[in-house]
């Protein structure tokens, strides 16, 4: 599953736990901090610090790899990755 630039809580835990066993979570959007920098900028579409690995471990699925950062291209975003 692959899923970019989008987060709807209220179905984050849906998204998870659609992955099929063996599957793949592939996820990266826009992170607190990114307000700072142009949009989004309500905190309802900005993932709170680690809240994409918190919700990777908590439904049991193997971290691969994880990165909440700043990036500039092709803009300046703050933004969090994982692979699951």
């Amino acid at each position: 599953m692959v899923v970019t630039n989008y987060l709807w809580r209220p179905i984050l835990g849906a998204v998870v736990d659609a992955v099929a066993p063996g599957g793949l979570l592939v996820y990266e959007t826009f992170a607190a901090g990114n307000e700072r920098l142009g949009r989004p900028t309500n905190p309802d579409f900005l993932l709170r610090r680690n809240e994409l690995l918190e919700l990777a471990l908590a439904h049991d699925l193997v971290v691969l790899a994880f990165e909440d950062v700043e990036v500039e291209l092709p803009r300046p975003d703050v933004v969090q990755r994982i692979a699951a």
